[in-house]
């Protein structure tokens, strides 16, 4: 997997290059600290007086909560408190997770814990608080419980007719719809020469973080302030969200990620168990802890994708295509997930649909259904592997039918290169891409002709190889337009702060977390070359709403691009404030001179004249030696928020050569491309591995990964020997390539590139399969395309 197209300069920390680090592989600063086991997680902490929360549960799907009698459980040793949903909601308040902005979206009141009845299996009805998780575990064994289960509706299609409402204050189980027309697709359609239609099926699955959720919340009564300690992308929103549903002053409540485990979007939403352990931290006033064993990460953490689309295009004979029309159906569980909403996921596949196509006319049509399973929300990639599996495989089988070679088509019908800015058909609009650069690139990483003819020779053997292209695109450096203009609380900028020590080293203080994606690595080589010093005199400090500046943190692809904007504006005005300095001290004038690793130098020479060491001393210590009325100004805030666009966005193209044994359906990953076009790279290092990553994650959904429900909604699959995750020994090498197209919205120049190797690997998967699978007249069209799917659309079982 360590394949790579381009292999830069590697430098080791301190080394530095004449144009900073930006561009260099610089090894992550917080990478020894972790290997040496002293990172710090949620479940680490240690407090006077804790205590642990663990919850009761339903096991039905759907049950009316008759009786909950806690008299056994209080009795068990260690028990501190027992509490059900009423009592729970006399400290936090339900919220209701719509955005104003997607219109006609409806959700019921949640409460932290179910009060009236369970909507899932796996809702928490109940909460065991004891001193320690065993004895809580314990005494949650004895509770006893009395239900009248009710009607459930598991199926999406059943929930979108109507048959039973789940939720009796509403008409139907339509969470949000929405339709899109250009106008003109009947004509389009009327015209064509070629129509194809397919429909497609996505497996709901889940993030399975390596650190499953976890909180600490402390309450201080005395000074009724709230300290929550939490594996969260976005300690601001959660410190606003407990703030308000809580009801404690914003400037109380102090929210801090410590190192985190990983998220994927997964820890970017509000939990209602999570909720409610504030909860009872205010209503205990002592310190309690949640953290999310295995079985309850599978039943609680939200899931995601799952979707049934009927696809449509038309083409004519040449190629040309002339208009797409969808009809997707997703299913969300009984709740819109709060505060982003269950609804942005198909809203992102009606916008993202036919994205990086010339094609004039588009239809959509999307339902939200709610039903009687888990919840799903974002997670990583929200929409795009959905939306480029759709427009990638229904462009692969127009490519069949027309008889051309599906790289030809797809060069026919990219937006050019020379075309930008440019509005889809969807109503997007694209500040600059590079399909055309990066297609060209990827066929000769592959050596596509290559391919194809070692392909041909195969198959006359028996061996059947596919090889599969997908174009995509990526939402990074979201907008206010993004979640601010529905209403919703979420803060679409980041801040830096940057403070010159007395000791000449610099701390950057950044409201973007530390996923374990390398923000800490980028945002220290960022600052060292904005201020001009070497990169192991850079500290960064991130997660802490007590100390770093306002900011969205970590989601959508936007720590580079909004976070390290911030940082390069506040490393650039550190570096002029300590000229400034250096100025006074050596009266002369600022003009002449620069920051050279830790040095002052004359511009003109190169000549040392003061170290930053020596001017942090003065300025911080002896400023009776500087100038009557100068004051030192060696701390620097700036905060950045992308306005030009909605979204930057990135794209590039996938590739993926596999092998299906069409005897036992298995299919063996021989290789996988990725092209990519993500702005200014700061550390190629990074970028590679997260794309990696995300590709790997992405071919989990196409081939492994996916939550199975019983008709009952009981899931089926929750523990790590049922639920199949990708393991490295399965993984092909996964060669990486890039085309740099800066984004001229910031300074930087950087996009994201968290997601996209998740966005286009499930749809380079599913089109080698299909490509393998042609000579014998079948093709699979449900992800996961497990070998049971494979073998039933080859009519062998």
């Amino acid at each position: 997997m360590n394949a790579r197209a381009e292999l830069p300069i590697v430098i080791a920390p301190g080394q530095r290059t004449e144009v900073g680090y930006i561009g260099q592989i610089v090894p992550r600063p917080n990478a020894r600290r972790l290997l040496q086991g002293r990172g710090v997680f949620v479940d680490d902490l240690r407090f006077p007086r804790l205590a642990h929360v663990v919850f009761f549960r339903s096991p039905h799907a759907h049950a009316r909560i008759k009786k909950l009698d806690f008299s056994k459980a209080r009795n068990m040793p260690g028990v501190i408190a027992i509490v059900d949903g009423r009592a729970v909601a006399e400290y936090c308040k339900p919220w209701v997770a719509v955005l104003g902005h997607l219109k006609g979206i409806k959700s019921p009141p949640q409460h932290a814990i179910a009060i009236e009845r369970a909507c899932w299996a796996g809702e928490a009805v109940a909460a065991v608080v004891a001193e320690s998780r065993a004895q809580a575990e314990d005494a949650l064994e004895h509770i006893e419980a009395e239900w009248e289960t009710l009607p459930i509706v598991v199926d999406m299609e059943d929930a979108l007719a109507g048959r039973y409402v789940i939720h009796p204050e509403f008409e139907d189980n339509i969470c949000f719809k929405r339709e899109l027309d250009t106008g003109e697709v009947d004509a389009a359609f009327a015209k064509a020469d070629v129509v194809v239609e397919e429909t497609f099926e996505f497996g709901r699955h889940t993030g399975v973080t390596l650190e499953g959720r976890s909180l600490l919340a402390d309450y201080n009564a005395a000074e009724h302030t709230l300290t929550v300690y939490h594996s969260t992308q976005a300690p601001h929103m959660m410190q606003d969200i407990l703030s308000r549903h809580l009801d404690i002053p914003e400037a109380n409540v102090r929210v801090i990620a410590k190192d985190v485990g990983g998220s994927y979007g997964i820890k970017v939403h509000v939990y209602p168990d999570e909720m409610a352990t504030a909860a009872l931290s205010v209503m205990l006033r002592r310190p309690v802890k949640f953290v999310a064993d295995r079985l309850e990460s599978f039943l609680t953490d939200i899931h995601a994708r799952e979707h049934k689309a009927k696809i449509r295009l038309a083409c004519t004979k040449d190629g040309e295509i002339l208009a797409f029309d969808l009809d997707d159906l997703t299913a969300i569980g009984p709740y819109s997930v709060y505060p982003r909403t269950s609804g942005i996921e198909g809203n992102q596949v009606v916008n993202l649909t036919g994205g990086p196509y010339k094609h004039k006319q588009y239809r959509a049509k999307m339902n939200v259904v709610f039903t009687n399973k888990n919840v799903t929300c974002q997670y990583r990639a929200v929409g795009h592997p959905i939306a480029v599996a759709l427009t990638e495989g229904i462009v692969d089988l127009a490519a069949e039918k027309l008889g051309m070679d599906p790289v030809e088509f797809r060069r026919r019908n990219l937006i050019p290169d020379d075309a930008y800015p440019y509005t889809s058909a969807s109503g997007m609009k694209f500040e600059k891409l590079s399909h055309e650069q990066a297609l060209k690139k990827l066929l000769e990483l592959m050596d596509y002709d290559k391919l194809r003819a070692e392909q041909a020779e195969l198959r006359k053997k028996g061996v059947h190889r596919g090889i599969g292209i997908a174009a995509m695109i990526e939402v990074t450096n979201p907008s206010p337009a993004f979640y601010g203009v529905g209403g919703a609380r979420i803060s679409s900028q980041d801040g830096a702060t940057l403070r010159l020590e007395p000791t000449g080293m610099v701390t950057c203080m950044v409201s973007v977390t530390e996923q374990g994606q390398g923000t800490e690595g980028i945002f220290a080589q960022i600052a060292a070359t904005a201020v001009g010093v070497s990169i192991d005199r850079v500290r960064i400090v991130t997660g802490d709403t007590g100390v770093t500046p306002y900011g969205g943190g970590t989601w959508a692809s936007r720590g580079a691009g909004i976070g390290g904007e911030a940082v390069l504006q506040a490393g650039k005005v550190l570096r002029a404030n300590i000229l400034e300095v250096a100025a006074a001290i050596l009266q002369s004038s600022g003009e002449m001179l620069d920051v050279r690793n830790d040095n002052v130098v004359d511009t003109r020479t190169g000549e040392v004249k003061l170290s930053l060491t020596e001017l942090g001393r003065v300025a911080y210590f002896r400023p009776d030696t500087l100038p009557m009325n100068f004051q030192s100004e060696l701390m620097v805030t700036r905060h950045y928020t992308p306005r030009s666009y909605g979204f930057a966005f990135t794209n590039g193209f996938q590739a993926s050569l596999v092998e299906v044994d069409v005897d036992t359906g298995f299919v063996k990953l021989l290789k996988h491309w990725c092209v990519e076009d993500c702005g200014t790279i700061i550390n190629p290092l990074l970028v590679d591995e997260q794309i990696r990553g995300g590709v790997v994650q992405g071919i989990g959904a196409a081939l492994l990964e996916e939550c199975v429900y019983s008709p009952e909604g009981q899931l089926l699959n929750a523990n790590m020997a049922d639920y199949l995750v990708p393991m490295a020994g399965e993984m092909p090498d996964i060669v990486i390539g890039h085309v740099v197209t800066p984004t001229g919205t910031s300074e930087l120049g950087a996009k994201g590139a968290g997601e996209a190797g998740t966005a286009g690997a499930p749809a380079a998967v599913m089109n080698a399969i299909n490509d393998a699978l042609r000579p014998l007249g079948a093709r699979v069209a449900a992800q996961p395309f497990t070998p049971e799917r494979i073998l039933k659309a080859l009519g062998k079982v």
